[in-house]
């Protein structure tokens, strides 16, 4: 459904009037295509400190194909290297930094500090990289013009394995994801032959394909290389197929819940798997004292405990190739909780867990990464079926004033998903235009 709101703000009477009365004044988002696959403009390379990393950090960002300069009027991008500050007054250098050229930065601009893990042992430490995830999203909520502004925390000496997740937050791929704290383990990149087909030579395999969300994330992971796999429930099949057929894909009529659905799936790629996308899910929606049984059960049951047992048999079965990708459907609603949405926010919150968890044993036992997207108000059939005021409240209760659309939730898997973003593991990336709910 077209954003109405949106639309009038980019006229010259909405502004306007929507200055005038005080109302949010979105900037409409600018997105991947063809014609504008990069940021316009240079990155604007800063430091607080003294930092260890300098000459690696601008080699990695000279590799993404941006102009990279210390000094720039209108700055596409501003990225800070804060990994050397480790006491309270050290922040005074991250002020130093951002106050003189934040204003200057381009709209639908990128700001990206670099920090480290804080530290167990050093509390001095400790306290000032923490400060730098409160400045991170304050700054994300008050910046505007369409910008955003992510936390990225690399491992000691570990600077290239970052280098998948600049090339993402420094592209018009994430738009719509901002205030996220990112942290990146030590773990070696793999080689990426061609980035403007990353996923080539691989296989996928998306859950609840046949459309919305499914359908963008499969078209996604096709554009990006991948030879895709659709699944959907069989009474989806007519939608499936059309999608699949759009693609080039193959579409899987299978129900994700079904006892067999592990070994129906290993069937369908007998040279393996290396990208496994769960995304099908459900609503039930009714409040806990109203709820019957079955309704708890159903969302449960496919949002969760197949994603559970799917997981679990097809790593078993060595299914899923090393080097391959788990990554799962979470929810805004999983942080922040729903009225209305008990099962649904249980559900979602349980991805949560279950990739925290199962991160660090895939990555050592199978060679295989675990992260989830956390969708906030994403622009689809369902969100459209939403009373009106309720539906206009969830599109400006975050800090883009806006909703995101499924390619935003696409891009976010297509980025995990990469062969580069081995460093990239158990975590939680929510696109949500960074929700005013929730942390």
């Amino acid at each position: 459904m077209a954003d109405r709101y949106l639309h009038l703000t980019g006229t010259a009477p909405g502004k306007f009037l929507t200055r005038k009365l005080g109302l949010p004044q979105p900037t409409r988002l600018r997105r991947w295509t063809l014609e504008t696959p990069t940021l316009t403009g240079p990155v604007l390379h800063l430091t607080a400190g003294d930092s260890a990393v300098t000459e690696d950090l601008a080699a990695l960002l000279t590799a993404t194909g941006l102009e990279v300069t210390v000094r720039a009027d209108r700055p596409a991008a501003l990225v800070l290297d804060a990994t050397a500050v480790d006491t309270a007054a050290g922040l005074g250098a991250v002020h130093a930094a951002l106050h003189p050229v934040v204003r200057s930065l381009s709209p639908g601009g990128r700001v990206v500090v670099l920090g480290v893990r804080p530290s167990p042992d050093d509390h001095h430490q400790a306290a000032a990289q923490q400060a730098l995830e409160g400045f991170v999203r304050s700054l994300g909520k008050e910046i505007g013009k369409g910008a955003t502004v992510q936390l990225v925390r690399i491992a000691p000496g570990a600077v290239a394995a970052a280098g998948s997740t600049l090339r993402f937050l420094l592209s018009p791929r994430s738009a719509y994801v901002s205030g996220q704290v990112i942290e990146v383990t030590d773990a070696a990149p793999d080689e990426v032959a061609d980035w403007a087909a990353p996923l080539a030579g691989r296989t996928a395999l998306v859950t609840g394909a046949a459309r919305g969300i499914g359908a963008s994330v499969a078209s996604v992971l096709a554009r990006d290389g991948a030879r895709v796999i659709c699944l959907d429930v069989p009474q989806a099949q007519e939608d499936l197929v059309r999608t699949a057929d759009r693609l080039g894909a193959t579409a899987l009529p299978l129900d994700i819940t079904a006892e067999d659905a592990a070994e129906r799936i290993a069937a369908a790629v007998p040279d393996g798997l290396d990208i496994l996308v769960h995304n099908a899910g459900i609503t039930r929606d009714r409040r806990l004292a109203n709820m019957p049984a079955e309704r708890w059960a159903s969302v449960i049951d496919v949002n969760l405990d197949s994603v559970l047992r799917t997981s679990d048999a097809l790593l078993k079965a060595g299914t899923l190739n090393r080097g391959g990708r788990i990554v799962a459907t979470a929810s805004i609603a999983g942080i922040a909780g729903n009225n209305g949405q008990t099962n649904y926010a249980a559900s979602k919150a349980g991805i949560i867990g279950l990739v925290r968890s199962l991160a660090p044993r895939a990555a050592a036992d199978h060679g295989v990464t675990v992260n989830a997207v956390a969708p906030g108000f994403i622009e689809t059939k369902m969100t459209a079926a939403v009373p009106l005021f309720i539906r206009e409240a969830g599109r400006r209760m975050n800090s883009l004033s806006q909703g995101g659309l499924p390619v935003d939730v696409a891009e976010t898997t297509a980025w995990f998903a990469q062969p580069a973003s081995t460093a990239v593991n158990g975590q939680i990336v929510r696109v949500c235009g960074q929700s005013l709910l929730g942390a």
